[in-house]
């Protein structure tokens, strides 16, 4: 900043430091308000919807989660009967968190699997049921 060495100079620069005082407080509103309006309750819930709805996948994870979890609990029940009680008690949560592992994983290839048997299962119904109408 220059040396101000007139009465008429300081009256200049201190109406210019006003002017950009004023702006910068309008500035500071608009920022304030724009980070008020993101972070009300409502508008963060919405935010949250929206990026979970617009997750790619979701409802495969969810499906394989939930498929994990299905077999591992009917595989600890299988694996803890089958074998004797010292040995079930040490390898039974062994396979059922493996189990579980292997079904999370690979819940795609079971989903296609299980896609395909149904297909021939349903397509054997129709070739039964037209062969009685005939």
């Amino acid at each position: 900043m220059q040396n101000i060495t007139s009465v008429a100079g300081l009256k200049k620069a201190i109406q210019l430091l006003e002017a950009e005082q004023s702006d910068n407080r309008h500035l500071l509103k608009g920022q304030f308000y724009i980070i008020y309006e993101r972070f009300t309750p409502v508008n963060l819930l919405q935010r949250t919807l929206n990026d979970i709805s617009s997750t790619p996948n979701l409802a495969d994870s969810i499906a394989g989660a939930l498929l994990g979890l299905a077999t591992g609990f009917f595989s600890g029940g299988i694996f803890s009967g089958t074998t004797g009680p010292r040995l079930g008690k040490l390898i039974g949560p062994v396979l059922q968190a493996g189990v579980t592992n292997l079904a999370g994983q690979n819940f795609k290839n079971i989903r296609s699997f299980g896609e395909i048997m149904l297909l021939r299962i349903f397509r054997k119904r129709k070739m039964k049921a037209g062969n009685r109408d005939k």
